[in-house]
């Protein structure tokens, strides 16, 4: 074989070897379909209390197989009382200390969905978690059904404090405040009025798969 019918057979072996390199596909994780550069290895759903946060963190989970986690109910089981108990005794700035402090934790575990409390995203540092960490999914409603939700809540009104000046006014109040801060973390919003937690688990399910 001469010089140059070696060179180009080698140059075809080379070629082939890239083309081969180049079909390769980086596996998803956690089940997800689709290549991933940066696997999901966890989903954070943030959102206004009663917006079905923890329902369907857990309808979620079934869906990709994955374990998940109220973080409020985690922080109450930490400290041994309820969110309102913690209110009184350390007052607010005491208790976005303890959550934040959590946050911190939950970013490590692994496939898992989260339902975060309705006040994480009001520290810059938690948002900058949140984001870096996996995907953010908001979670709304408007006033009318929030209000209407809590209402409906016996225990939850036991368990969480009034932030301001309590009703539905404090549900507009706070909605103002922090609806920017959701809409900075979220990679998708999905509005839950008049729509069942299963409606809602399952869209954000085919959302993940397609990313």
């Amino acid at each position: 074989m001469s010089a140059k019918a070696g060179d180009r057979e080698t140059r075809r072996q080379e070629d082939k070897e890239t083309s081969r390199q180049g079909d390769r596909r980086t596996p998803a994780s956690g089940g997800l379909s689709g290549v991933s550069v940066s696997p999901c290895l966890r989903v954070w759903l943030v959102g206004y209390r009663a917006t079905g946060k923890t329902t369907v963190a857990r309808l979620l989970a079934e869906r990709l197989g994955w374990a998940w986690v109220d973080a409020d109910v985690a922080l109450e089981e930490r400290a041994g009382r309820s969110i309102r108990q913690v209110f009184a005794e350390r007052g607010e700035a005491g208790f976005r200390e303890m959550e934040a402090e959590l946050l911190g934790e939950l970013c490590r575990r692994e496939r898992h969905v989260i339902a975060t409390g309705g006040g994480v995203v009001l520290r810059p540092e938690n948002r900058r978690r949140l984001r870096e960490s996996g995907r953010v999914v908001w979670l709304t409603a408007d006033a009318d059904t929030l209000w209407k939700r809590l209402r409906g809540d016996a225990a939850t009104a036991e368990r969480r404090p009034a932030l301001t000046v309590g009703g539905r006014a404090e549900v507009e109040e706070l909605l103002r405040v922090r609806e920017p801060l959701y809409r900075e973390v979220a990679g998708l919003t999905v509005d839950t009025a008049g729509r069942t937690p299963a409606d809602v688990a399952a869209s954000i399910h085919v959302w993940l798969q397609a990313l």
